[in-house]
């Protein structure tokens, strides 16, 4: 093995340019090329792939979003884009690759794997809804995001005696809303994996400003219902003023805290290592402190689940 290449495909995630640094200079240390893939899987049927050297990923570590830019690609799903990609692969001589992106990014990368191509994938998405590890790249620093716009949010709550339906990313999953919920104390956290009726919700607002409260929090992940429908019925059940705001891809950005640029690091250098010893279609995750890697087709073997203790703890919490 001699060229390495690596793209960052799907939604990008801070922690994304961390990657590509430790991969680019990891393979650089064991005397490796490395390229560069622009824009995801449409970027390597287009051939849009470059060398990749030590000063091309200087100053990025710190960086939000990712140096390679990112698509999704309905063309690398048809057979002529998916043959089209093999052949620019065999054009630059590349002999892996490594896919930064969440489980439908590794579907791609399992694809290729199958087609003899060695791969690696690391995953980096927001929503933290990659089976077999227990966090994904740019989960920390986007519920650190959120956590601040909560506070913030708290102040104007407070002042004008206001219930705030905050709605936050989470399409399949609501990890983004629990772990910021929890931790920012919010009064209700409403989740796809949970059903709690808009009653319950409304009588633990009740009862919160009848001991004196004046002001509740309740976070909504987007795919588990219509925020103005939620702030329609708590003000109507209340009779207290509720107020909507939507955080929207503020989650996405930003520049990645300490564990993202760690968890990142640690996992580029693990994917070219697994490459040297010939391993191929494994996704790495974390599992307490330890890497650990999973075939690509164990990470879709089951729906992803909430962690049920926690979200009982933020229940609870929130009498």
């Amino acid at each position: 093995m001699k060229k390495i290449a690596v793209l960052t495909s799907g939604g990008d995630a801070p922690g994304m340019n961390a990657a590509i640094r430790a991969v680019t200079r990891k393979s650089i240390y064991e005397h490796l090329d490395v390229y560069g893939i622009y824009r995801g899987y449409q970027g390597l049927i287009e051939g849009d792939v470059k060398p990749l050297q030590l000063g091309d990923v200087g100053g990025i570590i710190h960086r939000g979003g990712t140096m390679l830019y990112t698509a999704r690609s309905k063309e690398f799903m048809t057979e002529e884009g998916f043959q089209e990609a093999l052949e620019q692969l065999s054009f630059f001589g590349i002999d892996a690759v490594i896919v930064i992106g969440g489980d439908g990014s590794f579907k791609g990368a399992h694809a290729l794997h199958q087609q003899g191509i060695k791969t690696i994938g690391i995953p980096a998405t927001i929503d933290n809804d990659v089976l077999g590890t227990q966090f994904t790249i740019g989960f920390d620093t986007s519920i650190n995001t959120v956590i601040e716009a909560i506070d913030k949010i708290r102040d104007t709550a407070t002042s004008h005696e206001r219930t705030y339906i905050i709605e936050v990313m989470g399409r399949g999953n609501g990890d983004i809303a629990l772990w910021s919920g929890l931790a920012a104390g919010a009064e209700s956290i409403v989740i796809p994996e949970v059903t709690e009726s808009l009653e319950t919700i409304a009588r633990r607002v009740v009862r919160g400003y009848e001991r004196g409260k004046r002001h509740s929090i309740i976070i909504v992940a987007e795919g588990a219902g219509n925020s103005k429908e939620v702030a329609d019925y708590i003000e109507k059940a209340t009779g207290l003023e509720t107020r909507i705001s939507v955080l929207g891809h503020i989650q996405r950005g930003g520049s990645p805290t300490a564990f993202d640029r760690v968890l990142a690091s640690r996992m580029g250098v693990e994917a070219v290592e697994m490459l040297l010893q010939g391993k191929s279609g494994f996704m790495i995750g974390i599992q307490g402190p330890q890497l650990v890697h999973h075939p690509f087709k164990h990470i879709w073997n089951k729906k992803y689940d909430v962690l049920e203790q926690t979200y009982q703890a933020a229940k609870q919490l929130s009498i």
